[in-house]
This record gives C-alpha cells, structure tokens and sequence, in this order.
C-alpha cells in the first residue's frame, strides 16, 4: 500500500470513530435532560470495551478458515502478536483498528433502545459477552470467508452472485436493530409509556450528532475500498462517495414528506432522522447502485422509516430512540434492494432472482441470531445483576443516581 492509500485508511479509520461520538450526541439530545450523561455513557462505555476486546481477540475471531466455521479462534493472534510481528509497513495493524471501529459502532447503536432505564454495569456485561457471541462471528460470516459470503457459491455454483454487504447492512444495521429489540423487550416500557411521552431536550445536539454521522459515514463507506484510491479503471471509490451523499439526502426528503403528510410539520428532528435513516439504507449499497437508484433508495427508505417509527405505539415494545424503526427497518430496505437493482446482479437490472434470494437469506439469517441471543442474555442479566433502574431512580433521571453527575449545572449552589 503507498503512502497516499495508508493516509486515506488512517483518515477513514479516525472518520468512523468520530461516528461514536456522534451517536452519543445524537441520541444524547434526544433523551430528558437529566438522562443525557447516562445516554452519552452508553456509547462511551462501549467504545472503550469493544476496543480493547477486538485488539485482544476479537480480530481473531472475525475471520474464518472455512466457510463452515463458526468464528475464529480467538487465541490465534490474542493481543495482535502475530500481527504486529509480521508487519512491516503497519498497514495490517491499521486495517485492524478500522475494523475496531466498526465493531465499536455496532454495538452503540443498540444502546438508543434502552434509553433512561438501563443500568451502566448491566449495560457493559451485555456489550461483552454480546461483541464475543454475535458481532465477532457475525462480522466473520459475513466479511471474514464465514457462510454468509460464500452463500451465492454454495446455494447458486456457477452463477456468479454472492450476498452484497458492502460496509455493514447485516453486520452493522439488522444486527443492531435486532438486538435492539430484543433488549427493548426485555427492560419494558418507561414509566408512563405513551405517544408524546417526551421531547428531544436539546435538538441542537440532536442535529450536531447527525452531522458527525454523516461526516464519518464518508470513512465508514469509501474506507473499505478494495481497489487503491487512484488506480486506473477504480470507478468504485467515486460511486462511493457520490451515493453516499446523494442517498441520506434522499431520505431526508422522503422522512419530511411522509411527516409533513401525516402531522402537518417537517420537524428538524425528523431531517436528521430521515438522513441517518439514509446512511444505513444506502450502507451495504454504496457500491452497487446507480447514482439515480440510489436516490430512489433513499426517498423510499425515509419514507417508510417514518412510517415505521409509529410500530412501537401499536406493537407495544418501547424502542425508545427508534433504533429498530430506523436502523433494522433501514439496513433491512438496503440490504434487499440490492437483490432489485445491484448493478449487473439486480433482478430489474440485468440478473435473475438469485441476488435477490442471497440478500433475504443473509439479512434473515442475522436478525434471527442476533435477537435470540440478545434475548437470551438480556433476560440472564436482567435476572442475576439487574438491566433496568428502579422506577424511581428513572422519572427522576438517571445521570445523578448511575453516574453522579448532571449533564447541565445551570446554578451554581
């Protein structure tokens, strides 16, 4: 790799951290004020977890020798030794901190389901032992030789077609979104659940966190190019970066519409939602779509998005920041798109219903492991340490009792 290629990495790498943070922010201006500490906590407390856990074995177990296999052996490169020890140039060892970081992402995102009424330690037990069992093999199948990437070779020999997930549709947004439902089962409703409950407290830092999420989401999509930036005929870096914007735009469009329909406003919040919305739709497509499809995955993704957000008031689970409206309904929508309109594979774009076959099976296939495991695990902690805060502690707010500190000192004692 040259020296421009090795920049670009470490530039993505540092573009898709800065996504951690923004989710803090964003789903930080969401919650009450006297939450927000508790909700920036969740995505800080699984930053500095996952990043340790991947450097110790998670990057092991994150490919496969065989399609066949489970995971990878976590003791194989434990701490990076291996790595480090057969790594001249470093970019090895900065391939694997930017798979860190979208380890660390994965795993925030769940958080915003169980906003004002998780407790930190039970928090920080679930982001391990969930990391190890579903996210680590998770990423394995699907980027890391796993079934999941050789599906097209074993269902469909010869065709020429595999499951497309370019940066995370299954990995990332459906694995997410399912274990943010199951959690937000599992801890129950807030106290006085109903439409209305309550407001965005700080929309500014709503829309700050929007900002810095679709900032990173440049690292998060082009970072994974597998041509080198500036090669002859590498069209693909370009395609990238063009859906990447054009497709969250989109659906900012799509989610006001549907909003301005449905409750006679286009709010600011429902922008910067209908963009998020966007960025996961357009994640496992950026570089199989059409720049003119990719704008119709938007508008259709922000749309139903909005639509979909109202499911928690009529199924009765409380997804408090609508992770499962947005990111497993949006990953869901993007990741099977592509059995439609990928380039050359899609079934209204020159192939036949395999793609679309493929697509369906790797998204069903990891939101039904990733819900029963977090199920599982989220009853175990809920039953032995404890998951959700006494009812008390969550209408008066979380910040004081969990961590001792307020988000704004407004007046001074």
């Amino acid at each position: 790799m040259d020296s421009g290629n090795l920049a670009w990495v470490i530039m993505a790498t540092a573009l898709v951290l800065v996504m951690t943070p923004g989710v803090a922010f964003f789903y930080g201006g969401l919650v009450k004020a006297k939450s927000v500490v508790s909700m920036m906590m969740l995505s800080f407390g699984a930053l500095g977890l996952i990043a340790v856990l991947w450097v110790l074995y998670g990057y092991s177990m994150s490919s496969v020798d065989a399609p066949t296999h489970f995971a990878g052996n976590p003791f194989a490169d434990f701490g990076l030794a291996a790595t480090i020890g057969d790594d001249p140039t470093g970019e090895n060892t900065i391939g694997v901190a930017f798979g860190a970081t979208f380890a660390i992402i994965t795993v925030a995102l769940i958080s915003g389901a169980i906003a004002d009424r998780a407790k930190f330690g039970g928090w920080m037990v679930f982001v391990a032992i969930w990391a190890t069992l579903v996210y680590f093999p998770v990423a394995a199948w699907v980027w890391g030789g796993g079934w999941i990437e050789n599906l097209g070779s074993i269902m469909f020999p010869g065709a020429g077609v595999e499951v497309i997930d370019w940066a995370g549709g299954t990995a990332v947004h459906i694995n997410a979104g399912a274990a943010a439902l199951a959690l937000a089962i599992v801890l129950g409703k807030r106290v006085g659940f109903e439409k209305g409950i309550q407001k965005p407290h700080n929309v500014p830092l709503v829309m700050l966190g929007a900002s810095l999420l679709w900032f990173g989401w440049f690292g998060f999509n082009a970072g994974a190019t597998a041509a080198p930036l500036g090669a002859e005929g590498n069209l693909q870096t370009g395609l990238i970066v063009i859906n990447t914007l054009v497709c969250p735009a989109a659906a900012v469009l799509g989610w006001i519409i549907v909003e301005k329909l449905k409750d006679g406003k286009a709010t600011s919040v429902g922008a910067t939602s209908g963009a998020v919305a966007g960025l996961v739709a357009i994640t496992p497509a950026c570089a199989h779509l059409e720049p003119v499809w990719a704008i119709v995955l938007g508008v259709v993704t922000g749309a139903i998005c909005a639509l979909a957000i109202e499911l928690k008031w009529k199924l009765g689970y409380d997804d408090s920041l609508d992770v499962v409206g947005v990111h497993l309904v949006g990953g869901f929508i993007g990741t099977v798109a592509l059995g439609f309109v990928a380039i050359d594979t899609g079934l209204f774009t020159g192939g036949g219903f395999e793609q679309l076959i493929l697509q369906v099976a790797g998204a069903v296939a990891t939101f039904v492991y990733s819900f029963v495991v977090a199920l599982a695990l989220g009853f175990a902690i809920e039953k032995t340490i404890g998951f959700r805060v006494r009812s008390e502690d969550e209408i008066a707010g979380v910040d004081v009792s969990i961590h001792g500190e307020e988000g704004y000192a407004l007046v001074e004692n």
